[in-house]
Order: C-alpha cells, then structure tokens, then sequence
C-alpha cells in the first residue's frame, strides 16, 4: 500500500483531565506564565492555556472523562510532556519560590540540553528543558 506523502506540521495539544480548575490555572498561568485563552462551550468544564504555538486543554473530571491525573510518578522516563524554555536553571528558583516540589533536579542530557522535572497540581509530570548551549 502506498500512501500519499504527508507530514505532520506540529503539535497542536495536549489535553489533561485535573481535579481543581483554580489550581491548575495558578500552576500553567502564574507558575509557568502561560496564558489563559478562550476555549469553546463545550458541555464539560475545563480550560486552555497557550504556551507558543501549543494548547494545553484541561478538562475538569467528571463521570465522562478519564480519572484525573497521571499517579504522581517519580519516574522521569514514562508518561509527561516538555515545554522548552530559555534557562532550566533561573526556572528552578521559580519553581522553589512557588513551592512546586522538584521530581528529579536539573541535569544534562547527553546532547547538552538542560533539564528538570515537576509534577502540576494533578501529578501530570512536567519536564521543563533548555536547548544545548552553543560553546
């Protein structure tokens, strides 16, 4: 079988199913600065945040969603998403004084990016990473 050529532009969202709308907005708006936008009447709550180009949907739990949360894993390698930022480490005195637990503290990845892991008031686990610096 052959299919025509196509190529996905980029990610458009991801969606996360939270139990408190007003933490998670404190979280993705006033902890990571992201922005709040409007979000279509769908028939469930929840709310959506812009960081760049990409959407993060929330969906509030109900008996139609899945449960809420990931399971607060510790484990850096399984379920989570990125959001790409300038300096992990000027983040990580953000993420003290907001008193955000760090899951696995900033550390190098063998391409030289930076990075660091939390978890967002749900325990959906959350890397933030820098690129490589350009020595």
């Amino acid at each position: 079988m052959t299919f025509p050529k196509l190529a996905v532009n980029s990610l458009d969202h991801v969606t996360i199913v939270v139990r408190d709308l007003d933490a998670t907005r404190r979280f993705y708006v006033d902890v990571l600065g992201m922005r709040q936008v409007d979000r279509p009447a769908f028939s469930f709550a929840g709310q959506w945040f812009e960081a760049g180009g990409t959407l993060i949907h929330t969906i509030l739990e109900y008996s139609g969603s899945s449960p809420a949360g990931m399971g607060g894993g510790m484990n850096t390698r399984g379920h989570h998403f990125a959001f790409l930022v300038d300096d992990v480490a000027a983040w990580v005195g953000r993420l003290e004084e907001a008193g955000v637990p760090i899951v696995s503290p900033p550390k190098l990845r063998p391409d030289g990016a930076n990075q660091v892991f939390v978890h967002d008031p749900d325990g959906h686990l959350v890397e933030l990473s820098s690129p490589p610096t350009l020595v």
